[in-house]
């Protein structure tokens, strides 16, 4: 497998565009920076994406159901939530390139280099000592170890207390501190740093007189808790009990990451997991645990990927940790697990006049439910999931192969049919084959070119099996049934196709992998 070094985002890019996953938006008017169309590929990975998100909260879990909340809320839920006076980013200018950064990251980049000056030392030390290396006792004794970790600490407490401080002025002094440049320009001329608020504010009515304010949804978190009364009493749930949803969301982002990673317009899948007061934490560990469980059944090794608990909490939190996984850039944030307390329905219940406490009746106490959040960007996790399956792979015969090693439950396309000839019957047959597993999988039907490279274009979109139909197949009713992965080729009664596929192919073998673990 390659490198994550090797995995070049051009790379991943040049594949995802030329192979039908992504689109740049409005590509025939040249283009509107930061927006991206999924393609007929890359919308059927994505709701593959989604269905297994989903299906992990409402097959596995009785007391989790689903909604499907409006984009446009009143906006006095904004005001409730503390999105238009609190939503704000840290950002700071560089003079000389006229590109605006986020501070926060800006610091967090400069911690990340003193992480990876300490995992390049431990890494040399173990080439050098080989199998008696004590990873422990070398950065408890080596100077430069403990030098780097010593200016790592500094900056990390400095930076912690700046945020939580929300002292602009000493974000800046860090930067200017730890001598950080602009990417782009090279120079430290730095403006001030600065707050700037999220939100996309619009107007609605039908005439110009007429006209309120509405804000585009900035996470679709706020719609499960104000539709969170009627789904408990419609649906006689009892604590605990969540409530999920698969929605987009809108964030006026100054700094938008390239290639679908942050965009203005996203996807989330978020569930909000309502519990007894006190109970929160052990929900809080139980869905970290949980959340990673889901994410490590896909295959991808553990080692990629990890907790990081947030440095500042939002003012509704009292725990939040993120899941970072490492994406050829390093690890970078896909999900995360908030503890959000009672503020979101507390403030709700406060700016509506409506009694949204709930009446336990096993000991007859009536309180405002806390709240466990999980929260994933779909985007995010489809790029971390092309990341991760791309490849270019040396054969044996010294050529070389591009294969998406996809999971075979989330790829675009299950089964490739092949007739191996374009007469003598085979493509009836094909196409006989294909009528029948249609209906259980997305399968394409190829007949034109040699069968090698059909093969590569398969590999190169992640189709984890081809079946291949030859003269004997007439006779024996058998086909090849070819793996993406290993290349291995087996023969197979056509009869068997269908239950042979399903094992491995069906999001239900992620779910009972989930389950069993």
């Amino acid at each position: 497998m390659l490198s994550n070094s090797e995995k070049t985002m051009e790379k991943v890019v040049a594949l995802c565009k030329g192979r039908g996953f992504v689109f740049p938006g409005s590509e025939i008017y040249g283009g509107l920076a930061n927006t991206w169309d999924y393609g007929p590929l890359g919308v059927e990975l994505k709701n593959n994406i989604k269905q297994y998100w989903w299906q992990s909260m409402v097959l596995l879990h009785q007391n989790i159901v689903g909604i499907d909340a409006a984009i446009f809320m009143h906006p006095t839920v904004w005001k409730a939530s503390g999105h238009v006076d609190a939503f704000n980013d840290p950002l700071i200018d560089n003079r000389d390139s006229k590109k605006r950064y986020r501070a926060d990251v800006l610091i967090e980049d400069q911690i990340a280099k003193y992480d990876e000056k300490i995992a390049k030392e431990v890494a040399k030390a173990r080439k050098r000592f080989g199998d008696s290396f004590d990873e422990e006792k070398f950065c408890a004794t080596s100077q430069r170890v403990i030098e780097h970790k010593q200016k790592r600490d500094a900056l990390h407490s400095r930076y912690k207390k700046a945020m939580n401080d929300v002292n602009l002025d000493e974000l800046k002094q860090i930067i200017l501190d730890e001598g950080i440049v602009c990417p782009i320009s090279g120079t430290r001329n730095w403006t001030d740093v600065r707050q700037f608020n999220l939100m996309f504010k619009t107007e609605v009515g039908s005439t110009a007189e007429g006209t309120s304010t509405i804000y585009l949804r900035p996470e679709t978190a706020q719609g499960i808790f104000v539709d969170y009364l009627s789904v408990q009493k419609t649906g006689r749930m009892k604590l605990p009990f969540g409530i999920a949803q698969i929605g987009k969301a809108f964030r006026n982002e100054i700094v938008a990451r390239q290639f679908i990673f942050r965009m203005r317009e996203f996807e989330q899948m978020e569930m909000q997991f309502f519990c007894k007061p006190g109970t929160e934490m052990e929900w809080f560990n139980y869905w970290k645990n949980m959340r990673m469980k889901w994410h490590q059944a896909l295959g991808f090794g553990a080692e990629n990927y990890r907790f990081h608990d947030h440095e500042k909490l939002a003012h509704y939190a009292n725990a939040a940790t993120d899941i970072e996984f490492n994406m050829p850039f390093g690890f970078k944030e896909v999900e995360g697990i908030h503890s959000r307390t009672n503020f979101d329905l507390s403030q709700h219940e406060k700016f509506s006049g409506k009694q949204i406490k709930y009446h336990d009746p096993e000991t007859g106490e009536s309180y405002t439910p806390y709240d466990v959040e999980t929260s994933i960007g779909v985007d995010r996790m489809f790029l971390s999931v092309m990341c991760h399956s791309f490849e270019e792979e040396k054969l044996e015969n010294g050529e070389t192969r591009t294969v998406l090693h996809l999971p075979q439950q989330l790829a675009p396309t299950k089964l490739a049919i092949l007739p191996l000839v374009r007469k003598d019957g085979l493509p009836e047959l094909g196409e006989k084959i294909m009528k029948d597993l249609r209906y259980h999988f997305n399968c394409k039907y190829e007949d034109k070119d040699s069968i090698g490279k059909r093969y590569r274009r398969q590999d190169a979109i992640g189709t984890p099996y081809c079946i291949t139909i030859d003269h004997d197949s007439l006779k024996d009713e058998c086909v090849t049934l070819r793996n993406r992965d290993t290349m291995t080729q087996e023969r197979i009664k056509i009869a068997a196709l269908r239950g042979a596929l399903e094992d491995r192919v069906s999001i239900t073998s992620l779910l009972k992998k989930i389950a069993e673990d």
